[in-house]
Formats: C-alpha cells, structure tokens, sequence
C-alpha cells in the first residue's frame, strides 16, 4: 500500500497518479486517508501529553507523601485514575483511527510511474520490443486444442470427468514436454543468478495480504474454509512473503528468487475461444522470478528481468512481442509492467504469457520488508519485483500450434535434451 508520508508530502502526485491509473473517486480518497490521519495524529499527540503529565503528578506524589501532606498525595493520586481514563479513551481513539487508516490504504492501488503510458485499457498499451518469426502455415493447419486430439496429448474432457472445466490431463509426451519446460526455466533463471525455492501451495490470509491479493481479491483464489487458507495464484505470493517482516542488509541485496509451482485461479475469464484449450486454465503451472531491491537499482533490476523472459523467448523460437501497459490496464499493485506475448499462429492472435512488474515500495509497505543502509543504518522500504518466467499452457499452445508439420509437433532445440524426443506424434508413448 502506498505510505502516510508520500500521500501526505506529495498529494497532487498521488491523485494523478491514481487518475492514470482511472482509479475513480482519486481525490476523495486521498483525502479521506489524510483526514483519518490527521485525527489519527491528533490523538497521538493528545495522548503523549496525558503520558507525560501523569509521569510528572505521580513523580509529585512521592514527593508529598514524603513531606507528609498525605491530602494533596490523594488528590493527585484521584487526578491520576481520572488521566488514566483519558488516556485510554485517547489510545482506543488512535487504535480505531489506525485500522481505519490502513483499511482505506488497502482500497487504493500504486500509482504509476512515470513510463507508465495514458491508456483506458490494452488497446493503449505500447509495444516495446518484438523478435522471432512468425510462421505461415498451411490453410488446413490446426489450433492446439484439435492437436492435442489428434496426437493425444491433452485430454479436457477427462479433466472435466475429474474435476471440472479449466483442469486438463496432460499426456504421454506432453505430459513430458511440461517436465522439460519447468527444468528448462528454472535451469535458466539459476544461470542467471536466481536461487532455486519450493514454496508450499496454499498460504495463510498475512500473506494473501503482504502481496495485495487479500483484502478483496478472495473471490479469486480457492479458499481452503476448514484451515482459512489459500491455494496460490502463483509462486510470487510465497516467495515474496518469505521477506515478510525482515530487515534486510544492503549487501545483501538484490536478492533474486525463482521457483516453480502449480498455480490456482477461480475466475476463468469470458467464454469462447479466449477460453479454449490451453487459452485460460484453473490451474497452471509457472516458473516465477523474485527480486528484492533497493529503490535505487529496482529499475536495474526491471530491465534484466525483461532481458531473461526475452532470452527465454528467444531459445523457445516463439514470435514474440513485449508491451509496456498503459494505466488503464495496470494491476492493482503494480506501478509498471510489461507484458510479454507470442503469437498463436493457427488462433492468429498474441497470447499473453508473462507480465514483469516492479511495485517499487507497495508491497513492501504491506509486507514490512525493509533493508538497512550499510553507511548510516537508515532503515528504508525495500522495492520488490515479479515476473512470469514463464508459464506453461499458452507457451505450450503456440509451440504446438507454430511447430506443427505433416509428420508430427517439432520440439523446439532448447528443450530436446530435457524431454528426449525431437517431435511429438502419433507415437505418443514412445
């Protein structure tokens, strides 16, 4: 969530911040937070005062029980109860103004930064960067989900048998393909650098909170209601959480985290082919990249995650094309992301299969994750940072679908040596 200080210091910022970000109702809002704040502070002054005039009465009581003047040690010892009172009052004041506080904090999203383009929705945002091929295929070429028929790869009706829509079973070689991509990404991100974690699956309510998935976001994650907690939309909501409360060194930093995990998500979007086949699942999996930084190298940090996503693009031969997001199309929690998609040649259509954020101090501040500074051991908000590196289903989707021959599916090179055959066909056991 955003600070007290920077609402209070840069106000007009944070306001047209939150109107790129078509945040309705920015002014108010803000305003709101700072009236809360300042009642908030109100008391909080009012209460220091008590404290400090009940430690000097009752240094005074001392003094005139010893003097004898047993009368006037009452009096002040009654004047003291009534302060206690008072002072109580005051603190519950500031403790119901404090949750009030943060509970506005938490209904308004990051602003953007600077980069970040005016837009209202995806057709604002701005391509970046392209690379790859893209293929010509055959009149006759086929779309993943009648692929995975034909060779026998997926099977979604078996998925619904046993679960329900959005919950596939993978298969035989492809069932394979999906191990070779997960070693391959986590191979790649501790090439570069990343420490390889397994975080669990589901994660309690402070940490669906450090990451700004809770509060209100529930309707979006499965809810495990007997142990109140929650199965992962994606691996950054433990790793992140990992930092959750700790006071970091500056050498220490940037730390760099990877991990693989299935991912989980209720909502499954429109019907049609949006949803179709690999397009939008419940349940995923992904390779995730986590980096906590400083403020001052976190867009340093941004532009090397970019450069590995891409390197990963690259080694897969995927047509691929990277977007800045406009505000209007941001996340809640972000203040710049970039969205890496390949095109689907059968669909004829990008699909979106990495977003890379940076989300300077935001999550920080909920997450209580600080470092402190090797020369004056100021202690600051550190900056975290998250990207898809990347997920299985559409990268799946438009490697079956741009590798598609007469003779079989053409594994691209990169992943040969992790799942040992060259193509997938009609000899899906081998």
């Amino acid at each position: 969530m955003l600070t007290i200080k920077l609402i209070s210091e840069e106000t007009e910022r944070v306001i047209k911040g939150l109107e790129k970000k078509h945040f309705q109702g920015a002014r108010q809002a803000v305003e709101n937070v700072l009236a809360v704040d300042k009642r908030r502070r109100e008391a909080q002054r009012e209460l220091d005062a008590l404290k400090q005039q009940s430690k000097q009465m009752a240094s005074q009581i001392g003094a005139l029980m010893k003097q004898g003047k047993r009368e006037e040690a009452e009096q002040a010892k009654q004047q003291v109860a009534q302060l206690k009172l008072k002072d109580k009052e005051l603190q519950e004041q500031m403790d119901n103004a404090e949750k009030e506080l943060v509970t506005l904090l938490c209904t308004i999203p990051n602003i953007p930064n600077d980069q970040v383009p005016e837009g209202k929705d995806a057709s604002d945002n701005v391509v970046v960067r392209e690379g790859g091929v893209i293929p010509t295929l055959p009149d006759d070429a086929l779309c993943h989900w009648d692929l995975c028929k034909k060779f026998n790869l997926i099977d979604f009706d078996l998925g619904v048998k046993i679960t329900g829509s959005g919950f596939p079973v993978y298969i035989g070689k492809m069932a394979r393909l999906q191990r070779a991509l997960e070693a391959f990404f986590l191979e790649e991100a501790r090439k570069s650098g990343y420490l390889e974690v397994q975080p669990p699956y589901v994660v309690n309510e402070a940490s669906g909170y450090g990451t700004g998935q809770l509060p209100d976001k529930e309707g979006q994650m499965y809810h495990c209601t007997a142990d109140n907690l929650y199965l992962i939309p994606t691996a950054e909501v433990p790793v992140t959480n990992i930092f959750r409360d700790v006071i970091l060194e500056e050498s220490q930093l940037p730390i760099k985290r990877c991990a693989y995990s299935g991912c989980f998500r209720r909502e499954a979007g429109s019907y049609g082919k949006d949803v179709r086949g690999l397009n939008r699942l419940h349940q995923f999996d992904k390779v995730e990249i986590v980096r906590i930084d400083t403020p001052q190298h976190s867009y340093e940090s941004l532009n090397e995650m970019l450069e590995h996503v891409e390197g990963l693009m690259k080694k897969l031969e995927l047509p691929y094309h990277i977007l800045r997001l406009c505000g209007g199309d941001m996340s809640f929690t972000s203040a710049i992301c970039y969205d890496f998609e390949v095109w689907s040649a059968a669909q004829k259509r990008w699909l979106e299969v990495s977003s890379v954020s940076n989300f300077e101090s935001y999550q920080a501040n909920r997450l209580k994750c600080r470092y402190r500074h090797a020369e004056d051991r100021k202690i600051e908000l550190c900056h975290t940072l998250n990207g898809s590196a990347l997920a299985l289903p559409r990268i799946v989707a438009a490697i079956i679908e741009n590798n598609q021959t007469p003779e079989g599916i053409r594994v691209p090179k990169c992943l040969v040596p992790y799942c040992g055959f060259e193509m997938m066909d009609d000899k899906n056991f081998d």
